[in-house]
Protein backbone atom coordinates (compact mmCIF):
# COMPACT_ATOMS: atom_id res chain seq x y z
CA UNK A 1 0.00 0.00 0.00
CA UNK A 2 1.50 3.70 -1.07
CA UNK A 3 0.24 5.78 1.86
CA UNK A 4 0.59 8.78 -0.14
CA UNK A 5 -2.03 7.81 -2.91
CA UNK A 6 -3.45 5.00 -1.15
CA UNK A 7 -3.17 2.72 -3.84
CA UNK A 8 -2.39 -0.80 -3.94
CA UNK A 9 -1.44 -2.93 -6.77
CA UNK A 10 -2.45 -6.98 -7.34
CA UNK A 11 -1.88 -8.83 -10.73
CA UNK A 12 -5.27 -9.96 -10.46
CA UNK A 13 -8.34 -8.33 -8.71
CA UNK A 14 -11.29 -10.33 -6.99
CA UNK A 15 -14.67 -9.06 -6.89
CA UNK A 16 -16.60 -10.34 -4.58
CA UNK A 17 -16.00 -13.65 -1.92
CA UNK A 18 -18.90 -15.94 -2.55
CA UNK A 19 -18.75 -19.31 -3.75
CA UNK A 20 -17.23 -18.10 -7.27
CA UNK A 21 -14.52 -15.41 -6.08
CA UNK A 22 -13.21 -17.79 -3.37
CA UNK A 23 -13.19 -20.29 -5.67
CA UNK A 24 -11.05 -18.67 -8.29
CA UNK A 25 -8.97 -17.79 -5.59
CA UNK A 26 -8.31 -21.51 -5.09
CA UNK A 27 -7.39 -21.73 -8.77
CA UNK A 28 -5.45 -19.37 -8.85
CA UNK A 29 -3.35 -20.13 -6.33
CA UNK A 30 -2.72 -23.50 -7.98
CA UNK A 31 -2.56 -22.97 -11.02
CA UNK A 32 -0.95 -19.50 -11.37
CA UNK A 33 1.30 -19.86 -8.04
CA UNK A 34 3.26 -16.49 -9.18
CA UNK A 35 0.40 -14.53 -9.19
CA UNK A 36 -0.65 -12.66 -6.24
CA UNK A 37 -4.74 -11.15 -6.11
CA UNK A 38 -6.88 -9.72 -3.74
CA UNK A 39 -10.02 -10.23 -3.21
CA UNK A 40 -12.81 -7.38 -2.90
CA UNK A 41 -15.87 -7.87 -0.68
CA UNK A 42 -18.63 -4.99 -0.31
CA UNK A 43 -20.31 -7.11 2.75
CA UNK A 44 -18.43 -7.54 5.90
CA UNK A 45 -18.29 -11.75 5.50
CA UNK A 46 -17.46 -14.80 2.90
CA UNK A 47 -20.35 -15.94 1.30
CA UNK A 48 -22.36 -14.32 -0.96
CA UNK A 49 -26.11 -15.34 -1.03
CA UNK A 50 -25.29 -18.22 1.41
CA UNK A 51 -24.65 -15.38 4.05
CA UNK A 52 -27.22 -12.19 2.46
CA UNK A 53 -29.87 -14.89 2.89
CA UNK A 54 -31.97 -15.74 6.45
CA UNK A 55 -35.03 -16.59 5.96
CA UNK A 56 -36.41 -19.74 7.30
CA UNK A 57 -34.99 -23.00 5.79
CA UNK A 58 -32.54 -21.27 3.73
CA UNK A 59 -30.69 -24.34 1.86
CA UNK A 60 -29.51 -25.09 -1.56
CA UNK A 61 -31.76 -25.76 -4.38
CA UNK A 62 -29.31 -28.12 -6.32
CA UNK A 63 -27.38 -31.00 -4.77
CA UNK A 64 -23.98 -30.04 -3.00
CA UNK A 65 -21.93 -33.41 -5.00
CA UNK A 66 -21.93 -31.31 -8.32
CA UNK A 67 -22.71 -27.48 -6.24
CA UNK A 68 -19.63 -28.06 -4.09
CA UNK A 69 -15.60 -27.69 -5.88
CA UNK A 70 -14.26 -29.61 -7.97
CA UNK A 71 -11.02 -29.65 -5.42
CA UNK A 72 -12.96 -29.77 -2.68
CA UNK A 73 -15.42 -32.49 -2.19
CA UNK A 74 -18.71 -32.09 -0.38
CA UNK A 75 -19.54 -35.32 1.95
CA UNK A 76 -22.35 -34.46 3.11
CA UNK A 77 -26.49 -34.69 2.36
CA UNK A 78 -27.05 -33.62 -1.03
CA UNK A 79 -29.48 -31.22 0.04
CA UNK A 80 -27.72 -28.99 2.00
CA UNK A 81 -29.10 -25.86 4.22
CA UNK A 82 -27.08 -22.20 4.22
CA UNK A 83 -25.34 -22.88 7.93
CA UNK A 84 -23.87 -26.11 6.32
CA UNK A 85 -22.59 -24.07 2.97
CA UNK A 86 -21.59 -21.56 5.19
CA UNK A 87 -19.13 -24.17 7.25
CA UNK A 88 -17.80 -25.66 3.84
CA UNK A 89 -16.78 -21.86 2.40
CA UNK A 90 -14.89 -21.51 5.78
CA UNK A 91 -12.77 -25.08 5.43
CA UNK A 92 -12.67 -23.52 1.93
CA UNK A 93 -10.84 -20.39 3.16
CA UNK A 94 -9.23 -22.01 6.31
CA UNK A 95 -7.41 -24.93 4.48
CA UNK A 96 -6.47 -22.59 1.40
CA UNK A 97 -5.25 -19.37 3.57
CA UNK A 98 -7.88 -16.93 1.71
CA UNK A 99 -8.37 -14.81 4.66
CA UNK A 100 -5.40 -12.80 3.97
CA UNK A 101 -6.16 -11.39 1.13
CA UNK A 102 -10.27 -10.83 1.27
CA UNK A 103 -10.70 -6.93 2.05
CA UNK A 104 -14.35 -6.93 3.42
CA UNK A 105 -16.40 -3.82 3.23
CA UNK A 106 -14.80 -2.36 0.20
CA UNK A 107 -17.56 -1.73 -1.93
CA UNK A 108 -16.57 -1.58 -5.78
CA UNK A 109 -18.63 1.48 -7.81
CA UNK A 110 -15.88 1.83 -10.33
CA UNK A 111 -13.73 0.29 -12.50
CA UNK A 112 -11.51 2.12 -15.42
CA UNK A 113 -9.14 0.48 -18.12
CA UNK A 114 -6.04 2.22 -19.23
CA UNK A 115 -4.32 0.69 -22.09
CA UNK A 116 -1.12 2.93 -21.67
CA UNK A 117 -0.78 1.78 -18.21
CA UNK A 118 -2.40 -2.21 -19.27
CA UNK A 119 -4.01 -1.58 -15.95
CA UNK A 120 -7.74 -1.84 -14.51
CA UNK A 121 -8.09 1.10 -11.61
CA UNK A 122 -11.13 0.17 -9.43
CA UNK A 123 -12.66 2.36 -6.95
CA UNK A 124 -14.11 1.33 -3.74
CA UNK A 125 -15.22 2.24 -0.73
CA UNK A 126 -14.40 1.49 2.69
CA UNK A 127 -17.19 0.62 5.60
CA UNK A 128 -15.49 3.90 7.04
CA UNK A 129 -16.62 5.53 3.64
CA UNK A 130 -13.27 6.19 2.71
CA UNK A 131 -12.61 5.45 -1.26
CA UNK A 132 -9.92 3.38 -1.82
CA UNK A 133 -7.56 3.27 -5.54
CA UNK A 134 -6.59 -0.52 -6.02
CA UNK A 135 -5.31 -1.32 -9.68
CA UNK A 136 -4.80 -4.77 -10.79
CA UNK A 137 -3.70 -6.60 -14.44
CA UNK A 138 -6.75 -8.44 -14.89
CA UNK A 139 -10.37 -8.06 -12.74
CA UNK A 140 -12.09 -11.04 -12.32
CA UNK A 141 -15.45 -10.21 -12.18
CA UNK A 142 -17.12 -13.05 -9.34
CA UNK A 143 -20.02 -11.10 -7.75
CA UNK A 144 -22.48 -12.95 -8.61
CA UNK A 145 -25.54 -11.88 -11.17
CA UNK A 146 -28.61 -10.72 -8.98
CA UNK A 147 -28.31 -7.17 -6.74
CA UNK A 148 -27.40 -7.40 -3.73
CA UNK A 149 -29.73 -4.05 -2.67
CA UNK A 150 -32.84 -5.42 -2.62
CA UNK A 151 -34.83 -7.85 -4.72
CA UNK A 152 -38.34 -7.64 -6.99
CA UNK A 153 -41.01 -6.58 -4.98
CA UNK A 154 -44.08 -5.29 -7.35
CA UNK A 155 -45.98 -2.71 -5.54
CA UNK A 156 -49.52 -4.02 -4.44
CA UNK A 157 -52.55 -1.81 -4.33
CA UNK A 158 -53.50 -1.07 -0.73
CA UNK A 159 -50.28 -1.88 0.78
CA UNK A 160 -50.38 0.90 3.20
CA UNK A 161 -53.66 -0.67 4.45
CA UNK A 162 -51.94 -4.12 6.13
CA UNK A 163 -51.24 -3.90 10.00
CA UNK A 164 -48.46 -6.67 9.61
CA UNK A 165 -45.04 -6.41 7.93
CA UNK A 166 -43.98 -6.90 4.57
CA UNK A 167 -41.64 -8.73 4.26
CA UNK A 168 -39.07 -9.97 1.30
CA UNK A 169 -36.64 -12.46 1.75
CA UNK A 170 -33.44 -11.07 0.37
CA UNK A 171 -34.02 -8.38 3.86
CA UNK A 172 -35.84 -10.77 6.45
CA UNK A 173 -35.38 -9.30 10.02
CA UNK A 174 -33.38 -11.13 12.01
CA UNK A 175 -36.09 -10.83 15.41
CA UNK A 176 -38.90 -11.09 13.03
CA UNK A 177 -41.07 -13.73 15.47
CA UNK A 178 -43.80 -15.59 13.35
CA UNK A 179 -44.72 -18.41 15.94
CA UNK A 180 -48.46 -18.78 15.91
CA UNK A 181 -48.91 -15.99 13.41
CA UNK A 182 -50.60 -16.20 10.32
CA UNK A 183 -48.15 -15.73 7.63
CA UNK A 184 -49.17 -15.58 3.32
CA UNK A 185 -46.32 -16.27 1.41
CA UNK A 186 -46.32 -14.26 -2.42
CA UNK A 187 -45.00 -16.72 -5.21
CA UNK A 188 -44.01 -20.24 -6.26
CA UNK A 189 -40.53 -20.45 -6.59
CA UNK A 190 -38.18 -21.90 -4.55
CA UNK A 191 -38.13 -19.78 -2.14
CA UNK A 192 -41.77 -19.59 -1.61
CA UNK A 193 -41.43 -23.59 -1.71
CA UNK A 194 -38.25 -23.41 1.59
CA UNK A 195 -40.06 -20.77 4.03
CA UNK A 196 -43.09 -22.44 3.32
CA UNK A 197 -42.48 -25.83 5.51
CA UNK A 198 -39.78 -24.49 7.63
CA UNK A 199 -41.96 -21.72 8.76
CA UNK A 200 -44.63 -23.90 9.25
CA UNK A 201 -43.23 -25.48 12.40
CA UNK A 202 -43.76 -22.07 14.29
CA UNK A 203 -46.34 -20.34 12.54
CA UNK A 204 -50.33 -20.96 12.83
CA UNK A 205 -50.91 -21.51 9.48
CA UNK A 206 -48.75 -20.63 6.21
CA UNK A 207 -50.36 -19.89 2.85
CA UNK A 208 -48.69 -20.13 -0.31
CA UNK A 209 -50.07 -17.69 -2.91
CA UNK A 210 -49.30 -18.25 -6.04
CA UNK A 211 -50.61 -16.84 -9.69
CA UNK A 212 -49.77 -20.28 -11.06
CA UNK A 213 -48.13 -23.00 -10.44
CA UNK A 214 -44.76 -24.72 -10.87
CA UNK A 215 -43.14 -27.73 -11.30
CA UNK A 216 -41.98 -29.92 -7.58
CA UNK A 217 -39.64 -32.68 -7.33
CA UNK A 218 -39.20 -34.61 -4.12
CA UNK A 219 -35.88 -35.85 -3.62
CA UNK A 220 -34.24 -38.16 -0.85
CA UNK A 221 -32.16 -36.49 0.76
CA UNK A 222 -30.53 -39.45 3.01
CA UNK A 223 -26.52 -39.44 2.64
CA UNK A 224 -26.06 -43.04 1.20
CA UNK A 225 -28.42 -45.18 -1.32
CA UNK A 226 -28.30 -48.74 -1.27
CA UNK A 227 -25.51 -49.11 -3.38
CA UNK A 228 -23.71 -46.30 -1.72
CA UNK A 229 -24.18 -47.76 1.04
CA UNK A 230 -22.39 -50.85 -0.22
CA UNK A 231 -19.80 -49.53 -1.25
CA UNK A 232 -19.15 -48.21 2.04
CA UNK A 233 -19.72 -51.18 3.59
CA UNK A 234 -16.79 -53.28 1.22
CA UNK A 235 -14.45 -49.91 2.93
CA UNK A 236 -14.51 -47.76 -0.79
CA UNK A 237 -12.10 -44.96 -0.62
CA UNK A 238 -14.67 -41.65 0.03
CA UNK A 239 -13.03 -39.70 -3.08
CA UNK A 240 -13.83 -42.93 -5.10
CA UNK A 241 -18.01 -42.86 -3.41
CA UNK A 242 -17.70 -39.10 -4.03
CA UNK A 243 -17.42 -39.16 -7.81
CA UNK A 244 -19.71 -41.79 -8.00
CA UNK A 245 -22.53 -39.39 -6.41
CA UNK A 246 -21.74 -36.60 -8.55
CA UNK A 247 -21.73 -38.41 -11.44
CA UNK A 248 -25.08 -39.76 -10.70
CA UNK A 249 -26.21 -36.21 -9.87
CA UNK A 250 -24.93 -35.12 -13.28
CA UNK A 251 -26.86 -37.95 -14.96
CA UNK A 252 -29.86 -37.51 -13.28
CA UNK A 253 -30.30 -33.62 -14.21
CA UNK A 254 -29.10 -34.18 -17.37
CA UNK A 255 -31.47 -36.49 -17.72
CA UNK A 256 -34.69 -34.89 -16.90
CA UNK A 257 -33.12 -32.11 -18.73
CA UNK A 258 -33.19 -33.99 -22.14
CA UNK A 259 -36.43 -35.54 -21.54
CA UNK A 260 -37.60 -31.75 -21.06
CA UNK A 261 -37.05 -31.24 -25.09
CA UNK A 262 -37.73 -34.48 -25.93
CA UNK A 263 -40.76 -35.61 -24.13
CA UNK A 264 -42.39 -32.55 -22.28
CA UNK A 265 -45.79 -33.51 -22.23
CA UNK A 266 -44.67 -37.23 -20.65
CA UNK A 267 -42.32 -35.92 -18.09
CA UNK A 268 -44.57 -32.57 -17.32
CA UNK A 269 -47.21 -35.15 -16.41
CA UNK A 270 -44.61 -37.74 -14.44
CA UNK A 271 -44.20 -34.94 -12.26
CA UNK A 272 -47.31 -33.91 -11.32
CA UNK A 273 -48.32 -37.71 -10.73
CA UNK A 274 -45.20 -37.44 -8.62
CA UNK A 275 -46.92 -34.65 -6.34
CA UNK A 276 -50.25 -36.09 -6.43
CA UNK A 277 -48.90 -39.40 -4.72
CA UNK A 278 -47.15 -36.76 -2.08
CA UNK A 279 -50.37 -34.91 -1.68
CA UNK A 280 -53.12 -35.82 0.42
CA UNK A 281 -56.06 -37.95 -1.38
CA UNK A 282 -58.77 -35.56 -3.56
CA UNK A 283 -56.26 -32.63 -3.75
CA UNK A 284 -56.82 -30.44 -5.96
CA UNK A 285 -53.31 -31.07 -8.63
CA UNK A 286 -55.17 -29.58 -11.80
CA UNK A 287 -55.15 -26.09 -10.05
CA UNK A 288 -52.45 -26.08 -7.90
CA UNK A 289 -49.89 -27.92 -9.11
CA UNK A 290 -50.12 -28.11 -12.85
CA UNK A 291 -47.68 -25.32 -14.48
CA UNK A 292 -49.15 -23.93 -17.82
CA UNK A 293 -45.26 -23.64 -19.11
CA UNK A 294 -43.26 -26.93 -20.18
CA UNK A 295 -40.87 -28.77 -17.63
CA UNK A 296 -37.57 -26.96 -17.23
CA UNK A 297 -38.53 -23.30 -18.71
CA UNK A 298 -38.15 -22.34 -15.35
CA UNK A 299 -36.38 -24.16 -12.62
CA UNK A 300 -37.67 -26.83 -10.85
CA UNK A 301 -38.05 -26.87 -7.23
CA UNK A 302 -36.24 -29.49 -5.71
CA UNK A 303 -37.95 -30.44 -2.18
CA UNK A 304 -35.84 -32.38 -0.44
CA UNK A 305 -37.81 -35.43 1.80
CA UNK A 306 -40.94 -33.84 0.63
CA UNK A 307 -41.01 -31.20 2.67
CA UNK A 308 -43.51 -28.93 1.38
CA UNK A 309 -45.97 -31.69 0.56
CA UNK A 310 -45.25 -32.98 4.00
CA UNK A 311 -46.84 -29.49 5.56
CA UNK A 312 -49.58 -29.57 3.52
CA UNK A 313 -50.60 -33.21 4.28
CA UNK A 314 -50.24 -32.09 7.90
CA UNK A 315 -52.53 -29.24 7.95
CA UNK A 316 -50.11 -26.45 9.06
CA UNK A 317 -49.88 -25.05 5.46
CA UNK A 318 -51.83 -24.67 2.31
CA UNK A 319 -51.66 -23.37 -1.27
CA UNK A 320 -54.10 -20.79 -3.17
CA UNK A 321 -53.80 -19.99 -6.79
CA UNK A 322 -55.36 -16.86 -7.29
CA UNK A 323 -54.67 -12.95 -8.02
CA UNK A 324 -54.29 -10.27 -5.62
CA UNK A 325 -56.79 -7.61 -6.15
CA UNK A 326 -55.50 -5.79 -2.86
CA UNK A 327 -54.04 -5.67 0.63
CA UNK A 328 -56.35 -5.16 3.58
CA UNK A 329 -56.35 -4.64 6.85
CA UNK A 330 -56.23 -8.49 8.29
CA UNK A 331 -54.61 -9.91 4.87
CA UNK A 332 -54.69 -9.99 1.12
CA UNK A 333 -58.20 -9.67 -0.76
CA UNK A 334 -58.32 -11.98 -4.19
CA UNK A 335 -59.81 -11.54 -7.36
CA UNK A 336 -61.99 -14.64 -6.65
CA UNK A 337 -63.56 -12.62 -3.63
CA UNK A 338 -61.97 -14.86 -0.91
CA UNK A 339 -59.86 -13.08 1.89
CA UNK A 340 -56.65 -14.35 3.06
CA UNK A 341 -56.06 -13.50 6.49
CA UNK A 342 -52.67 -12.63 7.40
CA UNK A 343 -50.22 -11.41 9.92
CA UNK A 344 -47.25 -11.38 7.97
CA UNK A 345 -47.05 -11.25 4.13
CA UNK A 346 -43.87 -12.70 2.70
CA UNK A 347 -43.24 -11.34 -0.84
CA UNK A 348 -41.28 -14.34 -1.89
CA UNK A 349 -41.51 -12.33 -5.41
CA UNK A 350 -37.71 -13.03 -7.09
CA UNK A 351 -34.53 -11.40 -7.48
CA UNK A 352 -33.52 -8.73 -9.94
CA UNK A 353 -31.07 -9.31 -12.08
CA UNK A 354 -27.62 -6.53 -12.28
CA UNK A 355 -25.21 -5.96 -15.14
CA UNK A 356 -21.71 -6.92 -13.43
CA UNK A 357 -22.39 -5.62 -10.32
CA UNK A 358 -23.70 -2.25 -11.21
CA UNK A 359 -20.17 -1.17 -11.91
CA UNK A 360 -19.26 1.91 -13.92
CA UNK A 361 -16.66 0.68 -16.69
CA UNK A 362 -14.59 2.96 -18.44
CA UNK A 363 -12.02 1.53 -21.40
CA UNK A 364 -9.57 4.04 -22.12
CA UNK A 365 -12.09 7.04 -20.58
CA UNK A 366 -15.30 5.58 -22.77
CA UNK A 367 -18.19 4.65 -20.91
CA UNK A 368 -19.21 1.02 -21.23
CA UNK A 369 -22.70 0.17 -21.92
CA UNK A 370 -22.66 -3.75 -20.71
CA UNK A 371 -25.88 -4.26 -22.58
CA UNK A 372 -24.24 -3.24 -25.54
CA UNK A 373 -21.78 -5.57 -25.82
CA UNK A 374 -21.32 -9.40 -26.63
CA UNK A 375 -20.41 -12.16 -24.68
CA UNK A 376 -17.17 -14.17 -25.26
CA UNK A 377 -17.55 -18.08 -24.50
CA UNK A 378 -19.84 -16.71 -21.58
CA UNK A 379 -16.41 -15.33 -19.65
CA UNK A 380 -15.57 -12.37 -21.74
CA UNK A 381 -17.02 -9.34 -22.70
CA UNK A 382 -16.01 -7.77 -26.38
CA UNK A 383 -14.15 -4.60 -25.98
CA UNK A 384 -13.13 -5.29 -22.37
CA UNK A 385 -9.73 -5.88 -21.86
CA UNK A 386 -8.42 -8.27 -19.22
CA UNK A 387 -11.99 -8.90 -17.80
CA UNK A 388 -13.80 -11.35 -17.06
CA UNK A 389 -16.69 -12.97 -15.03
CA UNK A 390 -18.17 -15.47 -13.67
CA UNK A 391 -21.87 -16.90 -14.54
CA UNK A 392 -22.89 -20.56 -13.48
CA UNK A 393 -25.46 -22.71 -15.20
CA UNK A 394 -29.02 -22.43 -14.56
CA UNK A 395 -30.15 -25.95 -15.23
CA UNK A 396 -26.57 -27.92 -13.70
CA UNK A 397 -24.90 -26.59 -10.00
CA UNK A 398 -23.57 -22.44 -10.55
CA UNK A 399 -19.76 -23.92 -9.67
CA UNK A 400 -19.21 -26.73 -12.37
CA UNK A 401 -19.08 -23.89 -14.42
CA UNK A 402 -17.55 -21.29 -12.22
CA UNK A 403 -14.64 -24.18 -12.06
CA UNK A 404 -14.53 -24.22 -15.42
CA UNK A 405 -14.55 -20.43 -15.64
CA UNK A 406 -11.52 -20.37 -13.42
CA UNK A 407 -9.12 -22.94 -15.24
CA UNK A 408 -9.95 -21.53 -17.86
CA UNK A 409 -8.87 -17.69 -16.67
CA UNK A 410 -5.88 -19.46 -15.26
CA UNK A 411 -4.84 -21.05 -18.46
CA UNK A 412 -5.25 -17.29 -20.29
CA UNK A 413 -3.04 -15.61 -18.25
CA UNK A 414 -0.18 -18.20 -18.33
CA UNK A 415 -0.73 -17.73 -21.90
CA UNK A 416 -0.50 -14.21 -21.47
CA UNK A 417 2.74 -14.40 -19.42
CA UNK A 418 4.34 -17.18 -21.49
CA UNK A 419 4.11 -14.83 -24.73
CA UNK A 420 4.67 -11.65 -22.86
CA UNK A 421 1.94 -9.72 -24.23
CA UNK A 422 0.02 -7.77 -21.24
CA UNK A 423 -3.36 -7.00 -23.07
CA UNK A 424 -6.36 -9.61 -24.16
CA UNK A 425 -9.46 -7.86 -25.70
CA UNK A 426 -12.32 -9.59 -27.13
CA UNK A 427 -13.03 -8.27 -31.10
CA UNK A 428 -15.31 -8.75 -33.02
CA UNK A 429 -13.74 -10.01 -35.95
CA UNK A 430 -15.05 -8.77 -39.29
CA UNK A 431 -17.00 -11.73 -40.54
CA UNK A 432 -18.93 -11.65 -37.03
CA UNK A 433 -19.94 -7.96 -37.26
CA UNK A 434 -23.35 -7.84 -37.94
CA UNK A 435 -24.14 -10.71 -36.53
CA UNK A 436 -28.05 -11.46 -34.93
CA UNK A 437 -28.07 -11.08 -31.29
CA UNK A 438 -30.47 -12.28 -28.65
CA UNK A 439 -30.40 -12.49 -24.65
CA UNK A 440 -27.30 -13.97 -22.74
CA UNK A 441 -30.11 -16.45 -21.23
CA UNK A 442 -32.46 -17.38 -24.03
CA UNK A 443 -35.92 -16.56 -23.22
CA UNK A 444 -36.64 -19.55 -25.53
CA UNK A 445 -34.80 -22.08 -23.36
CA UNK A 446 -35.50 -20.06 -20.13
CA UNK A 447 -37.63 -17.41 -19.10
CA UNK A 448 -38.68 -16.88 -15.39
CA UNK A 449 -39.37 -13.58 -14.26
CA UNK A 450 -36.05 -12.71 -13.14
CA UNK A 451 -34.40 -13.22 -16.28
CA UNK A 452 -36.88 -11.46 -18.51
CA UNK A 453 -36.47 -8.63 -16.62
CA UNK A 454 -32.87 -9.34 -15.96
CA UNK A 455 -31.49 -9.81 -19.41
CA UNK A 456 -31.64 -6.04 -20.91
CA UNK A 457 -28.67 -5.36 -18.37
CA UNK A 458 -26.45 -8.31 -19.27
CA UNK A 459 -24.01 -9.01 -22.64
CA UNK A 460 -25.78 -10.34 -25.77
CA UNK A 461 -24.90 -13.49 -27.62
CA UNK A 462 -25.48 -15.17 -30.96
CA UNK A 463 -25.74 -18.39 -32.14
CA UNK A 464 -21.78 -18.28 -33.28
CA UNK A 465 -19.36 -19.49 -31.55
CA UNK A 466 -17.28 -17.70 -29.70
CA UNK A 467 -20.22 -15.03 -29.54
CA UNK A 468 -22.12 -18.00 -27.22
CA UNK A 469 -23.05 -18.24 -23.92
CA UNK A 470 -23.26 -21.88 -23.58
CA UNK A 471 -25.63 -23.18 -20.92
CA UNK A 472 -25.28 -26.82 -21.72
CA UNK A 473 -22.30 -28.45 -19.57
CA UNK A 474 -22.09 -31.83 -21.37
CA UNK A 475 -21.39 -29.72 -24.63
CA UNK A 476 -19.07 -26.70 -22.70
CA UNK A 477 -17.10 -29.35 -20.61
CA UNK A 478 -15.53 -30.91 -24.11
CA UNK A 479 -15.05 -27.27 -25.23
CA UNK A 480 -13.77 -24.27 -22.65
CA UNK A 481 -11.14 -26.39 -21.18
CA UNK A 482 -9.41 -26.63 -24.85
CA UNK A 483 -10.59 -23.56 -26.65
CA UNK A 484 -8.19 -21.62 -28.65
CA UNK A 485 -6.71 -18.27 -28.16
CA UNK A 486 -5.70 -17.90 -31.57
CA UNK A 487 -9.06 -18.19 -33.46
CA UNK A 488 -8.90 -14.58 -33.94
CA UNK A 489 -11.25 -13.68 -31.72
CA UNK A 490 -8.75 -12.47 -28.92
CA UNK A 491 -6.99 -9.81 -29.89
CA UNK A 492 -3.43 -10.00 -27.37
CA UNK A 493 -1.54 -6.69 -27.81
CA UNK A 494 0.27 -4.16 -25.28
CA UNK A 495 4.11 -6.41 -25.05
CA UNK A 496 5.95 -6.24 -21.90
CA UNK A 497 8.39 -3.58 -22.65
CA UNK A 498 11.91 -4.74 -23.18
CA UNK A 499 10.77 -8.15 -23.54
CA UNK A 500 11.18 -10.48 -26.55
CA UNK A 501 7.55 -11.61 -26.79
CA UNK A 502 6.20 -14.88 -28.78
CA UNK A 503 3.48 -14.55 -31.53
CA UNK A 504 0.01 -15.16 -29.24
Amino acid sequence: MNADTNTEHHDVIIIGAGISGLGAACHLQRECPGKDYVILEGRDSIGGTWDLFRYPGIRSDSDLYTFGYDFKPWYGQPIATAEEIMGYLHEVVDENALAANIRFNHWVSRAAWSSDNALWSVEATTGEGETRQITGNFLFMCQGYYDYEGGYQPEFPGEQNFKGPIIHPQKWPEDLDYSNKRMVVIGSGATAATILPAAAEKAAHVTQLQRSPSYYLSVDNTEEDEMIQELIDLDTPKDWIHGIKRRKALAFGSEVTARSYSEPEVLKQELIDAAAAELPEGYDIETHFTPKYGPWEERLCLLPDADMFKAIKSGKASVVTDTIDKFVENGIQLNSGELLEADIIVCATGIELCGLGNIKFEIDDQPITVSETWTHRGVMISDMPNLAWIFGYIRTSWTMRSDMIAHYVCRLLNHMQETGMRQCTPRLRPGDKGMNGKAFIDAEDFAPGYMRRGTPRLPKQSGEAPWVNSQDYYAEKDILPDAPFDDGSLVFSNPEPGRTTKVA
